[in-house]
């Protein structure tokens, strides 16, 4: 049989650790036949973004259009949008173009590991207002919880309520990664207000990036395989904590460059 085609929409990354290129690999190690839209270009690698240059809306919004005329897509994800025009083009495209009940897993992407932005001032109302309301789940960490909640996400007790409160405020599940809290790696999923929580043991030393859109590439797929969010999510959880733990180091021209790997461990 042929695998179900899932489909990202995000930015380019030339260093392949994050981004659409994180995404294929994940998709296609798990199952999935991957399709992507871009939205955007950025010239990166891991700790350091040097140059983002946005695609036209009109581009974004007919790469999406003909994935959907040519494929039957199972599940998509969106990652690094970059602007209002690129979020307007997703937001109008999926509206038009998906089926009711089409998982859409919504990565809201800000600012990369690096601390570079990814997501313009301007872009970030349309996201809240236009796009999240769409999402089967959101998957944010704890700063892009902070931006979308209103004030900082600090403690584990700070994620049960902001994850219960964006979980109402927006009509659909929420998983809110503890990625940079202390001791274990814990994430919380809000479903229909019910709280399950999702644990990996910390890998320390590894300076990688990717981890976030590898996360939500993996829920796409496992979602589009027909799989229940929790198990798709658990299943996820189990893909990404691999790569972390399996990554890859080189001796680069900045110091010890850290890259994901995405296909040492891929059955869901």
């Amino acid at each position: 049989m042929s695998p179900p085609p899932i489909l990202t929409i995000a930015g380019s990354d030339s260093c392949c650790g994050a981004g659409v290129q994180a995404d294929l690999k994940a998709i296609s190690a798990l199952g999935g036949y991957a399709l992507n839209a871009l939205t955007s270009v950025v010239s990166e690698t891991p700790g350091r973004v040097s140059l983002v240059r946005l695609l036209e809306a009109e581009l974004v919004s007919d790469q999406i259009r003909v994935l959907f005329e040519g494929y039957p897509i199972a599940a998509a994800k969106t990652g690094m949008l970059g602007g209002r025009a690129q979020v307007e083009a997703v937001v109008e495209s999926w509206s038009a173009l998906a089926a009711a009940g089409l998982p859409l897993v919504v990565d809201p992407v800000m600012v990369a590991t690096g601390g570079g932005k990814l997501l313009q001032d301007d872009a970030i109302e349309a996201v809240r207002l236009r796009l999240l309301p769409l999402a089967t789940v959101i998957t944010p960490n704890m700063d892009e919880a902070g931006v979308l909640w209103g004030r900082a996400v600090r403690t584990l007790e700070d994620m049960l309520v902001c994850v219960k409160e964006l979980a109402a405020e927006y009509g659909t599940a929420v998983l809110l990664k503890g990625g940079h809290l202390e001791g274990e790696a814990a994430d919380v999923l809000c479903t229909k207000g019910e709280l399950n929580w999702f644990t990996s043991p910390r890998i320390t030393g590894v300076q990688t990036h990717g981890t976030g859109c590898t996360y939500s590439a993996a829920i796409a797929t496992g979602l589009g395989r027909g799989l229940p969010l929790e198990e798709a999510v658990a299943s996820a959880k189990k893909y990404v904590s691999a790569a972390i733990a399996d990554y890859y180091v080189w001796d680069g021209g900045h110091g010890s460059v850290h890259a994901l790997n995405h296909l040492k461990n891929s059955s869901l």
